[in-house]
């Protein structure tokens, strides 16, 4: 079949080159706009743009798309994959290919539709997850279910960018698998309110603010937290006036005894205080410095560790 691919982060490019290794034909990519990075904010492109490019693929950087509706019909794509795109499809385009478009999402819907379903299934303490095919609709990832893969346990210790690393791959085949199965017509969409997977959640997008550490919180929600915005927007605290970014805490150590906020360094190992416990931090970044262990951090500090807010 002729595919057109929609997709924009490191996430999705796993499935673009599935695509590419499939017996299908990938004739176009659409991925959003070039966008400002890194410490001088100069103009990047996209994870899917660059391997697009690279692989001498045609791509479409639309902020909106209705204005490349000529495009998309030029094209003449029998079908849309989208993973992690980022733009809304206008209704008037969802016609367009003769199989719709179809998206990968990474969750196991009708859980966590939204712009962040990995994110928040690792901040509610969901233990499993997964990866789901649908049918796009005029909704919030309210679309058919065309294939959802098997239920996959989330590590205790997992963030959200191991586990996205993960779903991709899993991610990737599925999407193939399914666009088999639409060309073969062997698929029997059902409607998201017919499958027994829980009740429906939302997983909207997680901005930098919300990502700031509440050390008043239970420590295992706070640890939860922590990982579920690692790496992005990523966690982060005050200390000292400072802002501090936190990555994937090393350890939780349940200590009822624990002063929220608090910060206890130790030769080996720095551990900050929520309720019922101590996080022990893993790796640490100072506002201008490098990334680095918690304990070398703490060593070079200029002036005395007390208290995160």
């Amino acid at each position: 079949m002729r595919v057109v691919f929609a997709g924009t982060p490191d996430v999705a490019v796993a499935s673009l080159v599935a695509l590419e290794e499939s017996s299908h034909e990938v004739v176009g990519v659409l991925t959003r706009p070039d966008a400002p990075a890194g410490r001088g904010r100069r103009l990047r492109a996209s994870p899917v743009k660059m391997h697009a490019q690279e692989a001498g693929i045609e791509v479409r950087t639309p902020s909106n798309l209705q204005r490349e509706a000529d495009v998309l019909r030029d094209w003449a794509p029998d079908v849309v994959a989208v993973v992690a795109y980022g733009l809304l499809v206008p209704a008037e385009l969802l016609t367009v290919p003769r199989f719709g478009w179809v998206n990968a999402h990474f969750s196991l819907l009708p859980a966590w539709r939204g712009a962040a379903p990995v994110q928040h299934a690792i901040g509610a303490g969901q233990t499993h997850t997964g990866v789901t095919t649908f049918s796009i609709d005029e909704g919030l990832d309210t679309g058919p279910i065309l294939m959802r893969s098997d239920p996959v346990s989330i590590g205790d210790r997992e963030d959200a960018g191991a586990l996205l690393a993960r779903l991709a791959a899993m991610g990737a085949t599925l999407l193939v698998s399914t666009i088999d199965a639409l060309e073969a017509g062997e698929l029997h969409p059902a409607a998201q309110d017919s499958v027994d997977s829980g009740e429906v959640s939302l997983a909207p997008r997680i901005s930098s603010d919300d990502a700031r550490v509440n050390w008043s919180g239970d420590v295992l929600d706070v640890d939860r937290w922590i990982r579920a915005c690692t790496p992005d927007p990523g966690a982060w605290t005050i200390i000292d006036g400072q802002r501090v970014n936190i990555g994937t805490p090393q350890a939780v150590v349940v200590d009822e005894g624990a002063s929220p906020g608090v910060i206890h360094v130790e030769k080996s190992q720095v551990t900050i205080g929520a309720r019922g416990g101590f996080i022990v931090l893993g790796e640490v970044q100072a506002t201008g410095k490098k990334t680095m262990a918690a304990a070398d951090w703490a060593r070079g500090y200029r002036g005395e560790l007390t208290r995160a807010t």
